[in-house]
């Protein structure tokens, strides 16, 4: 049996919220979403997440983009790898407790980020907990090619 903290509360309660909102799709593309330009700005792997996404759209390096974005709690659901065409990913930020984002954006004091990935994303996606899994939560984005 698993104890509870005030910490999981809280959580439980933020979820509930933006779950019963939805997703806001005010800014479903990860390049531009305002509540994503703490993250565009940090560094990691010896890039900027900002750079990352283009080098996504342009379809360069790309077997480097999965390990890029995980190190943002960032998750590659879906890409077109075409080599003509379009450039589409659909990736998942993890809004859970564990998240990597979350200490990105703990860190540069950003404390209801949660509810402002919601606003900007095209879904919201919530895993129910089970006895041996905590619940999860992704904000699912876009990057469409110009």
């Amino acid at each position: 049996m698993r104890d509870y903290t005030e910490r999981d509360a809280t959580f439980s309660k933020e979820l509930k919220a933006i779950g019963e909102t939805g997703a806001g799709k005010q800014d479903t593309d990860a390049r531009s979403a305002p509540s994503l330009e703490t993250l565009r700005g940090v560094v990691k792997k010896g890039l900027r997440l900002e750079e990352m996404l283009n080098r996504i759209v342009q379809g360069v390096e790309g077997g480097l983009w999965e390990p890029w974005l995980t190190a943002f709690g960032f998750e590659l659901r879906g890409v077109n790898y075409a080599k003509t065409g379009a450039r589409n990913a659909r990736l998942a930020l993890d809004m859970s407790l564990g998240s990597k984002a979350h200490a990105l954006f703990a860190n540069a004091g950003v404390g209801n980020w949660r509810s402002q990935v919601a606003r900007d994303c095209a879904q919201v996606q919530i895993d129910k907990p089970t006895e041996t899994t905590p619940a999860k939560a992704y904000a699912i984005f876009f990057l469409d090619a110009p």
